[in-house]
Formats: structure tokens, sequence, C-alpha cells
């Protein structure tokens, strides 16, 4: 600016000065009257570095993969919260595994974001990201569910309908820039968190009208997330569009005539949705989708442990579409639920057999990274299908079999790991699952009795629905 600009010390710090006072007095305005109407951020719980808010420090990684690998969903109850020796006991199995944790912004143990228009609420939010960041693992989040204000209800956080039918509603249209404008906000405040998915199983996107799925809406709001996303950050990994990838009985109306198998057929208007967000998306770092092995009306086809081969189909056939994008499956079940959405049916070695053979098919299909969905308990001793005893129980935190099952999976079977196929098995090999790489090989009983078989040269026994694990 030359000659009239500021050159000298006194007149720069005298406008410094200024301001000061001025940023002063409308932080004050602000606190004593509130903040305006629209979208003005609110200042609580910022720091001068932006990368301190709370907990433990946020440093962003050095190198981002649009991979995590193996890991789990935390829930409502989780490991965050709960008895002080409970919980470390968690903490103390995960800090040395670097597990990938994901975390929804609302709902599944997160409150209400921003209950008000440009007023935060991330005390949850900020306690699960250090819990993951205190287990060094590497946290994911998922931009799901949205505030009241968004979808129709009433602003404020004592009027947040917490029912299923309104958590699974989605944003109005004319709110997708209000909620895209919400995942910038998350972004800038978890630093460190480099993986988002968008949405959730295209919850509230239906078109009773046509039957059949808003694949237009839900592509207009994850492409208006994505580039809110790659503003923040160009480095932020994003990925949808999270659909559940349906089966039904080939006989039913709507049953795929070219992605089936003797476990169903997939519902062509899944298909249908999968195909306009890929053909319309801005872009993506990795795909997303969930499912389970049994059929809309909980048929497993012809059998638990066959039936997992649908993961498998549904894999390569997602993978030849997105020209090898890397495939996440956000969720993936094999055991169907009871009325309460409870799995209870099976003993705990049943379940981890199943669970083993559906997590070998999932790699079968191209998946290089998957979540389980941890149901866990808030108390009790009895957790079917948790990952560890439920930390509002004193003793609780302790490993159970399903945990250990994902951790060696993780640990084993990374992000690039280069898979080998078994020669020579013999005997009961038929009825044994195998997933194997040049160090390593999971091998899986599918029967509910003792088998013996020859597997990778060498015999392993196998008690009913046993898991080894066996090293070269």
């Amino acid at each position: 600016m030359g000659r009239q600009g500021w050159d000298t010390g006194s007149a720069r710090w005298r406008l410094i000065a200024l301001l000061g006072v001025v940023t002063a007095v409308a932080v004050l305005a602000v606190a004593l009257l509130g903040a305006p109407p629209g979208r003005t951020p609110d200042i609580r719980g910022t720091t001068p570095d932006g990368d301190k808010v709370h907990g433990t420090p946020a440093t962003p990684p050095a190198r981002t993969d649009p991979d995590v690998g193996w890991g789990f969903t935390h829930t409502q109850f989780s490991a965050d919260e709960g008895g002080a020796v409970a919980t470390a006991r968690v903490a103390g199995l995960l800090s040395g595994t670097g597990m990938p944790q994901n975390q929804h912004i609302m709902g599944w143990g997160a409150g209400n974001p921003e209950p008000v228009p440009g007023h935060y609420d991330f005390e949850d939010m900020d306690r699960r990201v250090d819990f993951v960041r205190r287990t060094h693992g590497t946290p994911v989040v998922t931009l799901c569910c949205s505030p009241d204000w968004m979808k129709g209800g009433k602003a404020g956080a004592d009027r947040t309908d917490w029912s299923r039918s309104a958590l699974e509603t989605a944003p109005t249209p004319d709110h997708y820039k209000d909620f895209a404008a919400l995942a910038a906000t998350v972004a800038r405040r978890y630093p460190d968190v480099r993986h988002f998915v968008v949405w959730n199983e295209f919850k509230g996107f239906w078109n009773d009208a046509e039957d059949r799925w808003d694949y237009e809406g839900y592509t207009r709001l994850y492409n208006l997330v994505y580039a809110a996303l790659k503003r923040v950050d160009p480095r932020i990994m994003v990925g949808g569009p999270y659909l559940v990838m349906d089966s039904v009985d080939p006989r039913q109306p709507h049953a795929s005539t070219s992605l089936h198998g003797p476990w169903g057929a997939l519902d062509q208007r899944v298909l249908d949705a999968f195909d306009y967000w890929n053909r319309h998306k801005a872009g993506a770092d990795f795909v997303v989708v969930d499912g389970s092995s049994y059929t809309k009306d909980d048929a497993l086809r012809p059998d638990e442990f066959a039936a997992t081969d649908k993961f498998t189909a549904v894999g390569a056939w997602v993978r030849q579409r997105t020209r090898g994008l890397p495939l996440w499956w956000a969720e993936y079940y094999v055991e169907p639920a009871d009325g309460d959405d409870d799995r209870k049916g099976w003993t705990e070695d049943h379940r981890v057999a199943v669970q083993a053979a559906g997590m070998i098919a999932l790699v079968k299909g191209g998946a290089s990274s998957g979540f389980y969905w941890n149901p866990e308990n808030e108390q009790g001793t009895s957790c079917p299908g948790c990952l560890w005893t439920p930390t509002g129980t004193p003793g609780g935190g302790g490993a159970l079999p399903m945990y250990d099952l994902v951790s060696r999976f993780a640990k084993e079977f990374p992000p690039g790991t280069a898979y080998r196929t078994v020669p020579g098995a013999k005997d009961d090999a038929s009825d044994v699952r195998v997933l194997a790489t040049d160090r390593t090989a999971l091998v899986v009983n599918t029967l509910n009795r003792s088998i013996s078989a020859e597997v990778d040269g060498r015999r392993v026994d196998l008690k009913p629905y046993g898991v080894r694990w066996i090293g070269r």
C-alpha cells in the first residue's frame, strides 16, 4: 500500500486493539442476547489454536488412505462411559490394535449436534472421538442423522424427537445445504477425522408415490456434503451411498434377474438406486454398502453359512461398477434378529463361526474395510454378539469371543493384504471355510460337530463351529 499503508507499528497495533474491543463487545452481546437468526456459529468450545477444543490433541495424519481396515461401530452404549476400571480395561484391549472406530453424529450414543441453527452441542461426540483418540484407533464419522429443524421438526435441545421414525427422517430438500454446512462444522472440529460416510441406509429417502428409493434426493444431499467436506480439506475421504443391499425370494416382485444365487436375489430397486448414485455422484474416495446374508423375510438360503456367499456376489457386483474403488461394508449381519432387534438365537460359538464365514465372504467379494455393529448393553453380564462385557457393570470391559475374532481379523488382514488359495484340502474340508495369506490362515468349521480336515498340508482338528488361526 506504499506510504498510505500500515507502515508504522503504532498504527497497526491501535487497529488491532480497536478490533479486539469490538470483538469482545460482540462476544458479550451474543452471550447476553443470544445469537442472531440464521447460521451464526456458536463460539462455545473453541480455542485459539483450534485443535485442542477438547480431550487429547487432534493432529491430522500426514498421510491418508481411502481404506481403514476392519473395525467396529459404536452404538448407544459403549466404553466411553461406565466404571473407570471397566472402561480402562476396554481401552487397554483396543490400544494395541489400531482398529478403526465409527461414530454417527446424531443417535447411537450422540446427542443432537445442532439443536438450534448455528448453536452446537458436541459433548457426546467429543467424548466418543476422544475415546477413539485415547485408544489410538482410526476415527471414522458417519454423517447421520439430522437435527429436527432440518426435517420439519422444532428447534431446541429439549424438543429433540428421539423416536425411531423421527431419527430415520431425512432432511427436507430446503435444508440439504444446512446439513452440508453441519458436516463441514464437524470436519473442522475433528481435524484428525479423515474418513466420512454420508448418511445411513438411505434413511428417509423413500419415494412412496413411485415405490422406489429417492435416489435423486440422496445423491443431491451427498454431492453437497462431498463438496463441503472437500472445501474444508481436500485430503478428507468421502464415501457413500451406504445402501442396504436387501435380498428377497427370487419369486418376489422386484427380484433382480441379474444378481442372484442360492442365497436369493437382490432387490432390483436397490441396484437401481446404486447405479443412479454411481453415475451422478460428484466423486467418491471409497464406496459404502451394508446388508445381511439373509433375505428381507429372514430366510437363510440355503443355510446360515452358504447364505454368506451373498456378500461375495454383492461385493463383486459393486466393485465392477465402481472401477475398483475401495469397498467398505458399514454393517454386515449373518443372524436374523428377533422382534426387539436382538440376536439371541445362537450359541456364541455358532455366532462367531458364521460371523467368521461372513467376513471371509466379504473379503472374497473385494472388501477391504468393514465395521462390526457392536450391540453393546449398558449393564449386565450377558451380551450376545458383543465385543466386550458391559462397562456399566462392575468387572465389565472384558473381551468376548466376538472381539477376539474381529480384532485378530483386523490384525491379520489389513488393507492391501495378498490372499492365496489353499491347496490340497481333504476329508471334511468341504465343510470348512478358509482365508489365507503367506503368513496365516483363518479356518472355520461350518458343522455342529467335531471334524478333522487337512488344510494347507496340515491336519486340523476343529470342535463344533470351531474357529482356528494357524500359522505357516
